[in-house]
Order: C-alpha cells, then sequence, then structure tokens
C-alpha cells in the first residue's frame, strides 16, 4: 500500500476574475521508505503541490482531487479539521528560508521544547518540562548538532543558514513524521553545507526509514540523493520514474532540456561552450497555454499539442506527451 496516493489533483487560484488553475491534474505517490524527487522550474507548481499536501494553503486556493489517500485513508471525504489532525501528525515539512521560519524573539531552545508533542510526555508537569528539555537535546544530535547547550540558548540570528536548517529540520522531526518535504532545504547555501544537509537526510531515511519529498530546481543535484523523480513544467505533471531512467533516458522533450543543460551529462563537449537551453522562459499564471504549456516553448510541438496530452505508461515509466522520446534511442 502507497504512504501517499494522489491522483489528478488541481489547485485553482481564486481570483476577482476567472478563477486561475495554477496545478493541472498532478498525480504523486510515495512508498514507505522512498526518497522521490520533485525536480522543475521556479514557477513550476512544485511547492504549491506540497503545501496542498501539508494543508497550509489559505482560502484563495481550492484544491481538489480524484484521489488524495493517505495511508489508504481517503483525506478527501474527511473535513478540513480531520485531515489537519491526520496530516499534522505524519508528515512534516521543511522549507527553503528557515531564517524566514524561526521565531526571531524566541531562543532555540524554547522553539524545539514547543515542537514536542504532549502524547510523547509522562508524569508530573516539572517532570515534562524535564522530558522536553531533554528532548530537544536529543533533537539537536540527531540533526548532527553536538554541543547543543550553546544552540539551545541561541536565538536564530545568531546562528548561520545551515545550523538554521538543522534546527528546522529536528523540529520536524519531534512529532516522528511518516513523510518529511523538503523544499529546496538548501537554496542559496555554499556547496560544503549543501553536501552536509543532504546527507543528514539521506541518513535520516536509512535508519528512521522516513519517507522524503525533496523539491528542488536542480536535476542533477537531486539524482545523487533520490530513487525516483516526478517532473513537473508550470503546473502540469510531466514525467515521472526511477532517477537512473529519468536522468539517462528521459522521454519527455523538457526532462530531456533540464538533463542537456546539466554539467555533468555533457562532460564531452568543449570547454566555454553553451549548454541546451529551451527558447523563452515559463509562463506565468496570468496567462498560461492552452492544452500541454510547453508547448510555445517545445522543438517537438505540433497541432496536438493545443490539447492536454494523456499520460502513458511504459512499464512504471510515465510520461505526458503527445510526442514522447520513447523509442528514439
Amino acid at each position: 500500500m502507497n504512504l501517499l496516493d494522489i491522483r489528478n489533483l488541481s489547485i485553482k487560484l481564486l481570483s476577482a476574475q476567472t478563477p486561475i488553475l495554477a496545478v493541472d491534474r498532478v498525480s504523486l505517490t510515495m512508498k514507505e521508505g522512498e526518497v522521490r524527487g520533485l525536480v522543475g522550474e521556479s514557477g513550476s507548481g512544485k511547492s504549491l503541490l506540497a503545501q496542498a499536501i501539508v494543508g497550509v494553503l489559505d482560502d484563495k486556493w481550492q484544491v481538489d482531487a480524484d484521489r488524495f489517500h493517505w495511508r489508504g485513508i481517503d483525506l478527501m471525504r474527511l473535513s478540513i479539521d480531520e485531515r489537519k489532525a491526520i496530516i499534522s501528525k505524519d508528515v512534516a515539512m521543511i522549507f527553503q528560508e528557515p531564517m524566514a521560519c524561526l521565531d526571531p524573539t524566541t531562543t532555540i531552545g524554547e522553539q524545539l521544547e514547543e515542537a514536542v508533542a504532549d502524547d510523547q510526555l509522562t508524569g508530573y508537569f516539572w517532570q515534562k518540562k524535564q522530558q522536553r528539555t531533554l528532548a530537544a537535546a536529543n533533537l539537536l544530535h540527531k540533526v548532527g548538532i553536538k554541543h547543543h547547550e550553546v544552540c539551545i540558548k541561541s536565538y536564530p540570528h545568531q546562528l548561520t543558514e545551515a545550523l538554521c536548517q538543522r534546527v528546522m529540520i529536528a523540529m520536524a522531526l519531534a512529532r516522528r513524521p511518516l513523510l518529511l518535504i523538503a523544499d529546496e532545504p538548501t537554496a542559496a547555501m555554499e556547496s560544503t553545507n549543501q553536501g552536509q544537509i543532504f546527507r543528514l537526510l539521506a541518513s535520516l531515511n536509512q535508519l528512521k526509514n522516513m519517507s522524503i519529498l525533496l523539491i528542488s530546481h536542480d536535476l542533477e543535484n537531486v539524482t545523487h540523493w533520490t530513487n525516483t523523480i516526478t517532473v513537473m513544467y508550470s503546473g502540469q505533471f510531466v514525467e515521472a520514474g526511477t532517477t537512473q531512467h529519468i536522468f539517462n533516458q528521459p522521454y519527455h522533450p523538457y526532462t530531456r532540456a533540464l538533463v542537456d543543460s546539466s554539467p555533468k551529462a555533457n562532460m564531452q563537449i568543449p570547454k566555454k561552450s553553451r549548454l541546451m537551453t529551451l527558447p523563452g522562459s515559463i509562463p506565468i499564471l496570468q496567462h498560461l497555454p492552452i492544452g500541454c504549456r510547453l508547448g510555445p516553448r517545445c522543438p517537438k510541438a505540433q497541432k496536438a499539442c493545443v490539447e492536454a496530452p494523456k499520460v502513458k505508461n511504459y512499464h512504471g515509466h510515465q510520461v505526458s506527451c503527445h510526442y514522447s522520446l520513447k523509442g528514439s534511442y
């Protein structure tokens, strides 16, 4: 049984005029212990999809889906409060700007203690206070912060961005989630710190069997840490499959362009040569193309692309394209 099973999820922005379909019928599955990458350019709807899963979108967004199951439970049949109670217990999310997510007026220790769930504590109130303090220290140890005494007494602005991200991961682990959603967890970090955060997430997956949805715009970086990858473009599903297959034999022209723009995939090209790029840029929400939204930029676009393509399944490798690259290798 899948941990998370989403079919044809759509997200509309309820504007004063015509509602805007920001995410158009995207499907996503997560198995227990799986590390899946969710890849696409900025504006592709990755973060919006993640926020819909966690349930933190406000009233201006409308979420619909043919299927939205969590561990076999149909969340669409539950009330908003019942859905939040389940998701907040089993799913945690870390964001790309940890400094903006932490409370600047409260110490790290106080914020960590607040994140510890009451059902993990026993005894009288003074005993629970000691247990919270001990739990905060243990959480910092789990994310590789050995000298917790200084960190616990510090405010967010007194720590580096990499340390703040570790603190955010520690807060996410406080409720012992089954699924951790990491939204660009290493954005704007130096390469050394990026490696540390990714290795930490990999160890959590291996030691705790925690499922991880790793959101990124960098396909090459994601290939080092994931088992499977889902690619999105402008709010639409593009392609999904094993990491090896996606990177070595993509079926969609957009995924092919992402791979070709990667230095790793073009190690044989002469120095100072241009990497392959698609013309144009991702469309804005107010002017979305009809049908396949990649059409205006796609080198294989034809008349049929004015209609949205159906998803084709090639032995578990899924692609949404009228003219997929299957068989062209």
